[in-house]
């Protein structure tokens, strides 16, 4: 052998011998899956990576954890199978029906192989599903945000977050002439009533209006973050776990702050902030250090005049949410894809057929893709603008409201497997649309307001697993509660997935008691597994079940 090809053979074996740096972890799928409406609110959370997992990466710190935007942060134990290439999250209780759950995978979890995942990690959002309802609601309280009658509260919006842990949602209003939030605690007895709000109340700061819930710190209690217009802030307040809030933590934002929404902007696995600033015409990112402590904003501009309305969805299918903006002044709606580093991309943008004023994020169609649907104020319609799954939507499709509607809202209401909407108008009423399943929306009915139809929650209020309405007015400065008439509750639907199944049956096993004692301290919160009402979970208790039983879900 010539030297020549004797040195190129020796250089050739200590190349094919060097360190390899080996390819960036990857997801390959999630159970539920991305966007779907119809997950049963006892679904365990699994992702399918494409090697093996560091298990440590994951348990360590949590680097994989889930948010209900009603039932709060998941605990659970994580599982790893399949050659520890998926890892499971079993929820230690049940999602609330007809939510929206965030996901969110840290860059920090790494292969067995040392392999990280990607710097932007990885995020996806799915609904859980709701019960068949006829759609008649019917109001049971009309709670009042006022300390006195003669003294305005404004309650402009909120969340129906549980903000103690016993299994039924609360709620908390926001009010922009007192500044503050006004919290009412679910009587969770499955009536759908609430005790008064709690005083004092939590104070905020001038014109507080559009909030977001969260686990900023990590803690497992849902905390609060919430813009306020005339003092060009944000206020961050964290759960307590109690019902009750902390100080807020103020930070200073653009002019004019009108919309608001958290997501993991860079990676790390907590949760962010952005929000518009619309005398600015520009965003502010607000970067969570893990903790709930949050720095000062960057700014950066969304790519049109007058940001305004903001939601956080995957338009474009790759793992990082983007933000969906409303631009009120140039009457568009613009999508920035997230790049998971704490920066954003100007994608697309789109006519909204009017000023902008609010608008949410949904898959309406049934076709795996996030749609928009979004309320034009002064111009007194509204408009579904569908997404095509890479970035850009399509042009609008107009619908009739009342005067300046201000609140845009999608649940699948009736049980279905599709998104409804309810549309909000200050100078008007609620309208309910009912979606068709193929994204096209029919008038249904409308709700009458006292004064001023401003905002609505949709939360299930009495646990029976349909969605209710929470409809607010800001000049009235009432909460009316609309009971959704969901089908009659089957005695051991624990999930309320509409039959009695192996899920019910292992919640049933958590509760029992046994003759003469009261369920057992391992039963789930919110769960009333005495179903003949004799005050303990006995043998007694398991016939019902067991009649009942369809072994199906």
């Amino acid at each position: 052998m010539r030297p020549s090809t004797t040195a190129w053979v020796v250089a050739a074996t200590l190349w094919a011998a060097r360190p390899v740096q080996a390819a960036d972890l990857l997801v390959l799928s999630m159970s539920p899956p991305a966007h779907t409406l119809t997950a049963p609110v006892d679904s365990p959370i699994v992702v399918r990576f494409d090697r093996p997992v560091d298990r440590s990466s994951v348990t360590s710190g949590s680097q994989m954890r889930a948010f209900g935007r009603w039932s709060g942060a998941v605990s659970g134990p994580y599982s790893f199978s399949d050659g520890d290439t998926t890892v499971t999250l079993t929820p230690n209780r049940p999602f609330s029906a007809g939510e929206s759950v965030m996901v969110v995978l840290s860059h920090d979890i790494r292969g067995a192989d040392g392999s990280p995942l990607r710097r932007a990690g990885y995020s996806y959002q799915f609904s859980t599903r709701t019960r068949p309802a006829a759609l008649d609601f019917a109001p049971i309280d009309a709670l009042t945000t006022r300390t006195k009658p003669t003294e305005p509260s404004r309650a402009y919006g909120g969340i129906a977050s549980d903000l103690n842990g016993d299994g039924f949602l609360d709620l908390t209003i926001v009010n922009e002439d007192t500044a503050d939030l006004r919290v009412f605690l679910n009587r969770a007895d499955r009536s759908g009533l609430y005790h008064p709000f709690i005083q004092p109340t939590f104070p905020v700061n001038d014109r507080a209006s559009p909030s977001e819930p969260a686990d900023f710190d990590g803690d497992g209690n849902v905390d609060i973050c919430v813009a306020n217009i005339n003092t060009n802030s944000v206020s961050v307040l964290l759960g307590n776990g109690d019902g009750t809030f902390g100080p807020q933590q103020e930070v200073r934002v653009g002019s004019a702050p009108r919309g608001i929404a958290v997501l993991d902007a860079d990676g790390d696995g907590d949760m962010d902030i952005v929000n518009t600033n619309s005398n600015s015409s520009n965003l502010s990112l607000l970067l969570n250090n893990g903790s709930g402590v949050f720095g000062p904003p960057t700014f950066f501009e969304g790519g049109a005049a007058g940001e305004w309305a903001l939601a956080a969805a995957d338009m474009n299918e790759d793992g990082i949410l983007d933000l969906v903006i409303g631009a009120r002044s140039a009457g568009q709606v613009l999508v920035n894809t997230g790049n998971g580093d704490g920066t954003f991309s100007f994608a697309s943008s789109q006519l909204a057929d009017g000023a902008v004023w609010m608008l949410v994020c949904g898959d309406v169609d049934g076709n795996g893709t996030e749609d928009v649907a979004v309320v034009n104020s002064t111009s007194n319609r509204a408009a579904i603008l569908r997404g095509n799954g890479a970035g850009q939507l399509l042009p609008p499709e107009r619908y009739a409201t009342d005067p300046f509607c201000l609140a845009t809202d999608l649940g699948d209401l009736d049980g279905d497997g599709d998104l409804d909407w309810i549309i909000s108008s200050f100078s008007g009423d609620w309208w309910l649309y009912r979606n068709d399943g193929g994204g096209t929306f029919g008038f249904l009915r409308e709700f009458d307001a006292p004064l001023a139809a401003s905002c609505c929650l949709l939360p299930d209020i009495d646990n029976d697993g349909d969605l209710d309405l929470a409809l607010v007015d800001e000049l009235a400065d009432v909460v009316i509660l609309m009971q959704n008439s969901g089908a009659a509750s089957v005695p051991g639907d624990f999930d309320g997935d509409g039959d009695v199944d192996l899920s019910d049956f292992l919640v049933f096993q958590q509760c029992f008691g046994g003759s003469n004692n009261p369920p057992a301290p391992t039963c789930p919160p919110g769960v009333d597994a005495d179903l003949d009402g004799d005050g303990d979970v006995d043998l007694a208790d398991f016939l019902i079940f067991q009649q009942n039983f369809t072994g199906s879900r």
